[in-house]
């Protein structure tokens, strides 16, 4: 059965909480080369079905977690929003804002209207005082969207972290709240 499923509708798009039916379109995202290029290639179905899984449970437990994207039409386009951030992350608790789009919907605008739609819910709804968001050094893509965010760069809470074969630096950027 699934929960109450809490809707933004902005000018293009139609952000939305998670179903189950949801995994397999989740899990091509994930499968993508290119769309996985900034986190080393693609994950397998066991990982994207545990994110999936942790996405899906953040709505229940916490009220907000990353949306699903939809075209108006209810087209799959992928993922934005704002989450509380992994127990053990080296800034402590948290939380940080992510997107991760299909490729046929990259250079349209999509992933700074439905970052911006669910920022704007944070801080209105939750009133959370600031988000986090992190990417590689270079991940243009991301942090162009960072800057139309109006997100502000800050290099001392920038970290690393062991990731697959190797180290992950994360660069960090600010959102906060206007109130």
């Amino acid at each position: 059965m699934e929960p109450t499923e809490a809707i933004i509708v902005t000018t293009r798009l139609r952000l939305r909480s998670w179903r189950m039916a949801d995994g397999d379109a989740f899990a091509a995202l994930h499968a993508d080369p290119e769309v996985m290029r900034d986190y080393g290639g693609p994950i397998d179905r066991s990982e994207s079905d545990a994110k999936f899984a942790r996405y899906h449970a953040a709505f229940a437990e916490h009220g907000y977690a990353r949306w699903v994207i939809e075209e108006r039409n209810g087209a799959f386009l992928g993922y934005a929003g704002c989450a509380p951030a992994v127990s053990g992350h080296p800034l402590g608790p948290h939380t940080d804002i992510g997107w991760r789009l299909v490729r046929s919907a990259w250079g349209r605008g999509y992933a700074t209207e439905a970052a911006r739609a669910s920022l704007d819910d944070v801080f209105a709804r939750l009133r959370l005082p600031r988000v986090l968001a992190y990417t590689a050094p270079d991940n243009m893509r991301s942090q162009a969207v960072m800057k139309r965010l109006a997100m502000q760069r800050d290099a001392a809470r920038d970290f690393s972290v062991p990731f697959r074969a190797g180290t992950w630096q994360g660069l960090v950027w600010v959102a906060a709240s206007e109130r």
